[in-house]
C-alpha cells in the first residue's frame, strides 16, 4: 500500500475519531418554573368559570363572534390582516426564518472558495530580447469546521427559538388587534348610545324650559324657574360637544387600525344605539395553561430557549476549534516545455485562543446574565398575565352587579320624574322638583348605558388576558401578494415567503417539557 494511501486513510481515520468525540457544551435549556403558579386557582375568574351556564359553546379562538354582529366580525378580519403592525410582525417571521437558514448552513462547511487567474506577464530588458508568457491558475479550497463543542448545533437552537418566538409575538398581534378593535367598535357604540340620551333629555328640559318662559310671561311663574330650566338645559347641551370630540377621535383611532384614513366607518353607521352585549363564554381550560398558553408568554419562554443557546456557543469558544481543511490547485505556463502542476493538501487544523482566555470567559458570563434577565422578563410576563386575568375578571363581575342596580335606578328616576311632573301641573310641588328629577333621570341614563360599556370592555379584556384570538391566524397567509413579489422581486426568497405557519399546537413540540428550575 502506497504511503499517500496511508496518509489518506489515517487523516478518514482521525476525521471519524474527531467526529465520535464531538458533545455540546453550556446549559440544555430547561422550560422556567414558576412557584406560585401550581397553586393558582385563576382568582377572580375562578368564580366565573363556576357559574352556571346555558347550552352555549366554547368560542375562545374567535370570541368575538359571540356579539353575534357581522360588522364587527369583517373588521376584525380586516385588522389582522392589513394592520402595520400585524405586517410587520410578519415580516420579522421572514427575517427569523433567513436567520435560522443561516445557522443551518453551519452544518455544512463554512469556507468554500473557487479561485483562478489567467495572467499575462511579460518583461523588457535593455539590450535582450523581451519576454512574455501566459500564466494560468485555478483552485479550490474548502475548510469544514466540526461542531466539536455543539457551537453550531447551540447556534441553531437558537435561531430555531428565535423563530418560535417570532411566531408567538405575530399571535400576540394577533390578540392584540382583535381585543383593540372590539373595544374601539364598543367604545363607538357606547358614546353613540351616550350622545342618544344626551339628545332625549336635552330635548326633553327644553321643553320644560319654553313652558317656564310661557308661564313666566304671563305672571303665572317666577323668573327663578325660567333660569334654573336654562341653567340645566344648557348644561346637557354642553356635554354633547365634549362627547363628539371622543366619538370622532375614537374612529379615528379604529380607521388608523384598518390601515384607513383617519374618518367614520361607513360600515357602522346603522346600529348607533345599540352596545354589543355577550356573556362570557365556558371557561374549561387549566389556570396555569391558560397563562402558559399566552403568546407573549410563549414568546418571553422562547427568547428565554434562544438566549440558553447562544451561552453554549460563548463557551464553545474557550476550546479548541478543530476543522477539515481541504486544497485542490492546477497552474500551468504558456513556456514551451513548462509542466502543469496540481497541488493539492488535506487534514485537520486546530485552532486555539489559549491566550484570549479572560474576553472569552467573560463573554459566556455576559450571555449568562442575559439569559437570567430573560428569566425575570419571563417570571414578570406571567404575573402580569395573571393580573390582567384578575383585574378583567373582577371587573366584569361587580360591573354586572352596577348594572343591575343601575337598572333599578333609571326605573325609579323614571318614576320620580312622571311624578313630579304630574305634582307641578297640579300645584302640588314646585318646579325644583322637576329641575331635580330630570337632573337625576339624565345622570342616571348615562351612567347605566357607560357602565354597559365597561361591562363589555371588560369582558374584552377577559378575553385578551387569557390569551384568545391568535389561533385563525396560522391558517392566513403571513404576507399579502403585493408584498410577496415585491420581496421576490428584490431577492431569491425561495419557498420562504409562501411557507405557512405551523398549526396551533404543532410548535408546542419544540417545548422542553418542565425540568426542575434553574437558580
Amino acid at each position: 500500500m502506497s504511503r499517500n494511501r496511508l496518509g489518506v486513510d489515517a487523516i478518514a481515520l482521525t476525521g471519524a475519531a474527531l467526529l465520535g468525540a464531538c458533545s455540546t457544551v453550556g446549559p440544555d435549556f430547561e422550560r422556567p418554573q414558576v412557584p406560585w403558579l401550581a397553586d393558582w386557582t385563576g382568582g377572580s375568574l375562578k368564580s366565573l368559570a363556576a357559574e352556571p351556564h346555558g347550552p352555549r359553546t366554547r368560542q375562545t379562538q374567535q370570541w368575538w363572534r359571540n356579539f353575534n354582529d357581522p360588522v364587527l366580525d369583517q373588521l376584525i378580519a380586516e385588522a389582522q390582516r392589513v394592520n402595520p403592525t400585524v405586517r410587520t410582525a410578519g415580516l420579522r417571521i421572514m427575517e427569523a426564518r433567513a436567520q435560522l437558514g443561516v445557522a443551518n448552513s453551519t452544518r455544512y462547511p463554512q469556507a468554500q472558495q473557487a479561485t483562478g487567474e489567467l495572467l499575462s506577464v511579460g518583461a523588457q530588458r535593455a539590450g535582450a530580447p523581451d519576454s512574455s508568457e501566459a500564466s494560468f491558475s485555478a483552485g479550490l479550497s474548502i475548510s469544514w469546521e466540526l461542531d466539536f463543542w455543539g457551537k453550531f448545533k447551540r447556534s441553531i437552537e437558537a435561531a430555531d427559538a428565535g423563530y418560535l418566538a417570532s411566531i408567538a409575538q405575530y399571535d400576540d398581534v394577533q390578540v392584540l388587534m382583535a381585543a383593540q378593535v372590539v373595544s374601539l367598535y364598543c367604545s363607538i357604540r357606547t358614546v353613540e348610545a351616550r350622545l342618544l340620551i344626551a339628545h332625549e333629555n336635552a330635548a326633553l328640559q327644553q321643553r320644560s324650559l319654553e313652558i317656564t318662559e310661557l308661564l313666566f310671561k304671563s305672571g303665572k311663574d317666577s323668573e327663578l324657574d325660567v333660569q334654573q330650566a336654562k341653567a340645566l338645559y344648557l348644561g346637557t347641551l354642553s356635554t354633547i360637544p365634549q362627547l363628539e370630540i371622543g366619538l370622532r377621535q375614537t374612529q379615528n383611532a379604529l380607521s388608523t387600525l384598518l390601515a384607513r384614513a383617519p374618518s367614520p366607518l361607513p360600515e357602522m353607521a346603522a346600529g348607533q344605539d345599540q352596545i354589543p352585549q355577550a356573556e362570557l363564554d365556558v371557561i374549561v381550560d387549566i389556570p396555569a395553561d391558560l397563562l402558559r398558553r399566552r403568546p407573549d408568554v410563549r414568546a418571553a419562554e422562547m427568547q428565554l430557549a434562544a438566549q440558553s443557546a447562544l451561552i453554549g456557543v460563548s463557551a464553545a469558544d474557550l476550546y479548541p476549534s478543530v476543522s477539515l481543511l481541504g486544497l485542490m490547485g492546477l497552474s500551468a505556463t504558456s513556456l514551451s516545455g513548462s509542466p502543469q502542476v496540481l497541488n493539492w493538501a488535506l487534514g485537520p487544523s486546530l485552532v486555539w485562543n489559549v491566550f484570549d482566555y479572560g474576553r472569552l470567559t467573560n463573554t459566556v458570563l455576559l450571555q449568562d446574565a442575559r439569559f437570567q434577565q430573560l428569566y425575570e422578563q419571563y417570571q414578570d410576563a406571567v404575573l402580569r398575565a395573571a393580573r390582567e386575568v384578575d383585574d378583567a375578571a373582577v371587573g366584569f363581575t361587580r360591573t354586572r352587579e352596577q348594572i343591575a342596580l343601575l337598572v333599578e335606578a333609571v326605573k325609579a328616576a323614571q318614576r320620580s320624574l312622571d311624578i313630579a311632573n304630574l305634582q307641578y301641573r297640579e300645584g302640588l310641588t314646585d318646579f325644583q322638583r322637576v329641575l331635580d328629577s330630570q337632573r337625576t333621570f339624565f345622570s342616571q341614563q348615562d351612567l347605566l348605558v357607560a357602565s354597559r360599556g365597561n361591562l363589555t370592555q371588560s369582558l374584552i379584556a377577559i378575553y385578551k388576558a387569557m390569551g384568545g384570538g391568535w389561533e385563525q391566524g396560522r391558517s392566513r397567509p403571513v404576507l399579502d401578494d403585493a408584498t410577496r413579489e415585491a420581496m421576490g422581486r428584490r431577492s431569491d426568497w425561495k419557498g420562504m415567503l409562501t411557507a405557512p405557519l405551523p398549526a396551533p399546537g404543532a410548535d408546542a413540540q419544540h417545548t422542553p417539557p418542565p425540568k426542575t428550575e434553574r437558580p
